[in-house]
């Protein structure tokens, strides 16, 4: 449990969300691969990202004056996806990574990990389309991979649309199809590191 006069009991004091810990040394590594199909150009931008939720908020978390509901509790913590090809990435993400704590005086909350999520952008500009792609926890228990269809002419920024968030479709046939012929894919699959 924390102590009195930590960041997390001060923040938790105001109904701010509290300072996530994590583990000084986790243990369950899950290397993370991104691979890019067709991309319309480069990507300056390839970051990663791995997210966490507290499974308990109900028993655990911060209480909202107004609703009489307890607030979600999620963090996501940034991972480095390095190039290891062309149009290849790699990172490795720990899925135990978070420490349960008591952050509001009303039990320990329990951290899970939710799943891992890519950005990208044609060169880290101001407005550029941030393309975006996500694939959850039980995809990676099952040995899944989650593929992102595109539209290459959102790249590198929709006209009139700054920083427009592309999240893609899971299915190239959604699109209309004068615009099938003209999308590229992200790809994201995980395994336990070292397989």
């Amino acid at each position: 449990m924390s102590s009195a006069n930590t960041p997390a009991d001060a923040q938790a004091s105001d109904g701010q969300q509290p300072q996530a810990r994590t583990h000084d040394h986790p243990l369950q590594a899950v290397e993370l691969l991104l691979t890019l199909d067709n991309p319309p150009g480069p990507f300056a931008v390839v970051e990663g990202v791995a997210q966490y939720d507290v499974v308990n908020e109900e028993q655990c978390g911060h209480i909202n004056p107004l609703s009489g509901t307890a607030e979600r509790i999620t963090h996501q913590q940034a991972i480095a996806l390095q190039a290891v090809g062309e149009n290849r990435y790699r990172a490795t993400l720990y899925r135990d990574l978070m420490r349960d704590e008591d952050y509001y005086g009303r039990g320990v909350c329990q951290w899970q990990f939710s799943g891992a999520g890519a950005l990208l952008k044609a060169s880290g500009a101001d407005g550029e389309t941030r393309f975006t792609a996500f694939i959850d926890a039980q995809a990676i228990d099952q040995g899944h991979s989650a593929t992102r269809h595109y539209p290459a002419a959102d790249y590198p920024r929709v006209p009139g649309m700054d920083d427009y968030g592309q999240a893609g479709k899971a299915d190239a046939d959604s699109y209309v199809p004068a615009l099938r012929a003209q999308l590229f894919t992200a790809t994201l699959q995980a395994n336990k590191a070292g397989q």
